[in-house]
C-alpha cells in the first residue's frame, strides 16, 4: 500500500511541474492561452488582434507561451463551443475579439472556474461579478478625435482654396459622411470623437450616419460610401472593417470627385493612396502585454482594462500625401495634450444634446437618461461627468466599453433600411 501511495505522490508531483506556476497547462511546462477571433489576418480589426497577440508573445518570451487560433468564429454558439474547445485542450487563458462572442465567453466562464475568460469589447464583467471573466477595450475615441482633426485641416484647406461647391455643403455647413457598422455606443463614440475632432479645426460641417449592421462587409460598406459620395460629402470616415468605404473614394477622387477617407484598424494608403488621410487606430499589444503577462505571473487580470494615448494602446497611422499643409505639427500638438490631459474628449462646452433624446445636463454636470445600455446598477441617472466632460471608458468605475450614446446636434443617423 505504501509504495502504491508513494508512486501516486510522485505521479502528482510529476503533473504539477506540467502544469507550472500561476499559468496554464501546456505541454513543456508553457502557458497555453486560446483566442476566438471574428476574422482573419485578411479583415482589418481582427488583423490587429493577432499583430497585438504574436507581439506579446515576442516580447514576453516565445518560449513560455503558447497559442491555439480559432479563425472566423461567428457571434452565435460556434464561439461557446470554440471555448470549451480550448478549455479541452488544455488552455487557462482564452480571450476573445468580438462583441457577439461575450455571452457565450461568459457560459463558457461560469461553468469552468478554473480557466480566465476575457471578452475583449464586452461590457458585463463588472455586473457578472466572476473572478475569471473580464472585458477589455482601448480609448479608441481618442485616436478617432486625432483622425478628425486630420480631416478637419483638410475641409479648412478646401474650403480656403475654394476647392468645394454648393452640392458639398447643407445649409452652409461642409457635408461628411461616416459608415458605421450598427448604431452601439462603440460606435455612436466613435463617430462623435470624430465629428468633434473635425469641429476642433473647423467647426461648420454637418455629418451623416449610414449602418451597414454588418462589422465587414467590402459591398455594402462600398455602396454606403459611393451614396454619401453622390450626396457631395467630401470626408468618408468609418466604423467598419474591410477597405469598402475607401476603396470607393479612390475610385471617385481618381476620376476628379473632391472626396478623401479616413479609415480605420489599419493604414488605408494600399487602396486608397490618393483619397486616405489616415486612420484611426489600436495597438492591442498593450494590453495583451499586460494581460498574459499578468497570466505568467499568476496574478488576476483587470476585471475592466481601458488605456489610450497615454499608454500607447491607440494612435494614428502614417498621414497620407493629400493631408494638408501643418497636419503633422496639429497631430502633434493634439496627442501632445491628450496625454497630458489637458483636452478632453467628450468637453461639455463643445457639443449639445439632440432635443429629441430628451437628454438634459443639470447645472452640476449630471447626465441623466442615455447610458440605458449599462446593465445592472448602471441604468437610469449614472454620473459620468468630472469636471464639465463625459468621463468615457472609466473602467475603475463603470466599464472598459464605450457608454457614450449620446446623439449630439450636428450628426444625422440613417439606419440600413432607410439608406
Amino acid at each position: 500500500m505504501k509504495k502504491i501511495f508513494a508512486l501516486l505522490l510522485v505521479l502528482c508531483m510529476a503533473t504539477a511541474l506540467l502544469v507550472g506556476c500561476g499559468g496554464g497547462d501546456t505541454d513543456g511546462g508553457k502557458l497555453k492561452i486560446g483566442a476566438i477571433l471574428i476574422g482573419d489576418e485578411n479583415e482589418g480589426y481582427t488583423f490587429a488582434h493577432i499583430k497585438g497577440i504574436k507581439d506579446a508573445v515576442k516580447a514576453l518570451g516565445e518560449d513560455k507561451i503558447e497559442v491555439i487560433w480559432k479563425y472566423t468564429v461567428g457571434e452565435d454558439e460556434k464561439a461557446y463551443n470554440a471555448a470549451i474547445d480550448l478549455v479541452e485542450q488544455g488552455c487557462t487563458y482564452i480571450f476573445s475579439n468580438s462583441y457577439g462572442h461575450q455571452s457565450h465567453m461568459l457560459k463558457a466562464a461560469q461553468e469552468n472556474p478554473e480557466v480566465n475568460f476575457v471578452a475583449v469589447t464586452g461590457d458585463t464583467a463588472k455586473t457578472a461579478n466572476l473572478d475569471n471573466f473580464s472585458n477589455a477595450f482601448n480609448d479608441t475615441y481618442e485616436s478617432r478625435y486625432v483622425s478628425g482633426v486630420v480631416a478637419g485641416m483638410k475641409i479648412k484647406e478646401l474650403v480656403e482654396g475654394n476647392k468645394l461647391t454648393d452640392k458639398n455643403y447643407r445649409d452652409g455647413k461642409v457635408k461628411i459622411g461616416y459608415v458605421g457598422a450598427f448604431p452601439y455606443a462603440e460606435v455612436v463614440s466613435g463617430y462623435t470623437a470624430f465629428y468633434l475632432g473635425i469641429k476642433s479645426v473647423y467647426a461648420d460641417v454637418v455629418m451623416d450616419v449610414s449602418y451597414t449592421n454588418s462589422w465587414f462587409s467590402i459591398p455594402d460598406e462600398g455602396a454606403a460610401a459611393e451614396a454619401f459620395i453622390a450626396d457631395g460629402c467630401v470626408i468618408i470616415s468609418q466604423h467598419a472593417d474591410s477597405t469598402g468605404a475607401p476603396s470607393a473614394v479612390q475610385a471617385k477622387n481618381k476620376e476628379g470627385t473632391v472626396v478623401y477617407c479616413v479609415g480605420y484598424n489599419i493604414d488605408m494608403l494600399a487602396v486608397a493612396p490618393d483619397a486616405a488621410l489616415t486612420s484611426a487606430t489600436n495597438d492591442w499589444s498593450v494590453y495583451y502585454t499586460y494581460a498574459i503577462g499578468q497570466a505568467l505571473k499568476g496574478e488576476k487580470i483587470a476585471t475592466n482594462w481601458a488605456k489610450g494615448y497615454s499608454d500607447g494602446a491607440v494612435g494614428i497611422t502614417a498621414l497620407g500625401t493629400a493631408c494638408a499643409a501643418g497636419t503633422a505639427e496639429k497631430v502633434a500638438e493634439v496627442e501632445a495634450a491628450l496625454k497630458n490631459g489637458t483636452l478632453k474628449v467628450f468637453d461639455l462646452n463643445t457639443f449639445t444634446a439632440q432635443a429629441a433624446d430628451g437628454v438634459k445636463v443639470d447645472a452640476n454636470g449630471k447626465v441623466t437618461e442615455y447610458l440605458a445600455d449599462i446593465d445592472g446598477d448602471f441604468t437610469g441617472e449614472t454620473n459620468v461627468v468630472k469636471d464639465g466632460y463625459i468621463d468615457e471608458s472609466n473602467a475603475d468605475e463603470f466599464r472598459s466599453a464605450p457608454y457614450f450614446a449620446l446623439r449630439i446636434d450636428g450628426i444625422v443617423e440613417h439606419m440600413k433600411s432607410e439608406s
